[in-house]
């Protein structure tokens, strides 16, 4: 096994953020990650994967709501996609650190791809049965528990340490940016030639990330040195290092709670539509869109921003603070227009709030560990299968805004307890000096 969780302190060194130089304007500093060329197959790799997630969201949901009319059913659906983060995630953090990680990507998205035509022909054929969403969902939630951390590992692979929060800024831009045409193209389809159609736009555009993952030139992370452990002792060395390290305990910690709370906002928003705004399937698409508008514009400001703002924990808290009050604004809404406005500021904050974060993660993980650190983090999207049937159930007994009014309180009242309770991270800073660094990962 090898000695990185033993001696963390080695494994950061943060630059020094810097404004930008002589004739380098806030325009060319948003976008300046892109120079990098696999950095620039990874981002357009990212926006093909976001298109086809987002187009099966919206499919998926009005499929099994126009089946059922369950709002429990629709919770279970969603938080079946994220159980897998629970099991196959950490495992596929050990695989992709011991293992080339582009080719763990070309493998799993030819699954996607598959698995997204296969499901086309079932209800392009007439034969869909609920079943058969729950199947397709269980795999492709499979997927992207691998897809997810590797794929966040892979940036700090393709770009320098001065321009990885502008790395990470402009991947949420790219995912955000399908996250505004997936939904609104998919309610479309619906409305127009019915859902099956969707299956297959999803294949194509997992067969786009595919070609981009294939140009991709990844320099080594270690893998060889990794291997010199067994899988256990790797996954333990993972799981050692995020103990030991204080900052990324409270990483963790922060992002739990606000994925049990603020996903199953997004999850029940069929039962919003029909039962609550009574808009169609377009209209679903619109509001599915609408946060990510927010989330564009907001990342867009952070990528041009990101290394200048020092004290990124306590930005990160405002921002989770902010994504709770739209929720409860949302829940209060009853014209599809002010919906609309709630979920554009929802998804900034949201976005503001999760970037920034990972931001903070990525910049202090070692390459050797990162696969393993990012699928710990990502654990936390296990709990949405909790959250979103809760969700789903209190909605069954109160309806849709008194559900949502709770999950925005808690939201907040959470922030709240943070801000007292992790001074640690609160107060994090972006560019501390070497001494700094040293202390906050030996404690």
């Amino acid at each position: 096994m090898t000695d990185i969780a033993q001696k963390p302190e080695t494994a950061i060194a943060p630059e020094p953020a810097q404004a930008p130089g002589p004739g380098k304007g806030i325009w060319l500093e948003t976008f300046s990650s892109l120079k990098h060329r696999d950095y620039r197959l990874l981002f357009l790799g990212t926006m093909f994967m976001s298109a086809g997630q987002w187009v099966q969201q919206v499919t998926l949901g009005w499929l099994v709501y126009d089946l059922t009319n369950s709002s429990v059913l629709l919770g279970a659906l969603n938080g079946l996609r994220a159980l897998p983060f629970l099991v196959v995630g950490p495992l596929a953090g050990v695989v992709a650190d011991r293992t080339d990680r582009r080719l763990v990507l070309l493998w799993v998205e030819a699954v996607q791809f598959i698995a997204a035509f296969i499901m086309g022909g079932i209800v392009l054929a007439g034969a869909v049965e609920v079943w058969h969403l729950f199947v397709f969902t269980a795999v492709t939630g499979a997927g992207w528990s691998i897809i997810q951390p590797v794929r966040q590992a892979l940036a700090p692979a393709v770009v320098p340490r001065s321009d990885l929060p502008n790395a990470v800024a402009l991947n949420s831009v790219g995912f955000n940016i399908m996250k505004i045409l997936g939904p609104s193209v998919g309610g479309f389809l619906i409305a127009v030639f019915g859902a099956g159609g969707n299956f297959w736009v999803q294949g194509l555009a997992y067969a786009g990330v595919f070609g981009m993952v294939a140009l991709m030139r990844v320099p080594s992370h270690g893998a060889g040195a990794v291997r010199q452990g067994s899988a256990f002792e790797n996954l333990k060395e993972g799981a050692a290092f995020v103990l030991k390290t204080p900052i990324i305990r409270a990483i963790m910690l922060v992002a739990l709670v606000p994925t049990f709370l603020g996903q199953p906002a997004q999850a029940l928003m069929p039962v919003f539509q029909k039962d609550v705004l009574k808009v169609g399937p377009d209209g679903l698409g619109l509001m599915l869109a609408a946060p990510g508008i927010g989330a564009v514009v907001c990342t867009l400001a952070l990528a041009s921003v990101a290394n200048r703002i020092e004290r990124k924990g306590q930005f990160a808290l405002l921002a989770l603070a902010v994504y709770g009050v739209s929720i409860m604004w949302f829940a209060l809404t009853t014209t599809l227009e002010v919906a609309l406005l709630s979920l554009i500021v929802m998804g900034g904050a949201q976005i503001m709030f999760h970037a920034t974060v990972m931001t903070i993660l990525q910049m202090v993980t070692p390459d050797a560990l990162r696969s393993r650190v990012m699928s710990i983090y990502m654990l936390d999207a296990g709990l949405s299968p909790l959250g979103a049937l809760a969700a789903g159930v209190s909605t069954e007994f109160v309806g849709a805004p008194a559900t949502f009014l709770v999950l925005g309180t808690l939201l907040v009242g959470f922030c709240g307890v943070i801000w007292v309770a992790f001074p640690a991270f609160r107060t994090w800073t972006a560019a501390p000096s070497p001494q700094e660094s040293e202390r906050r990962l030996a404690g």
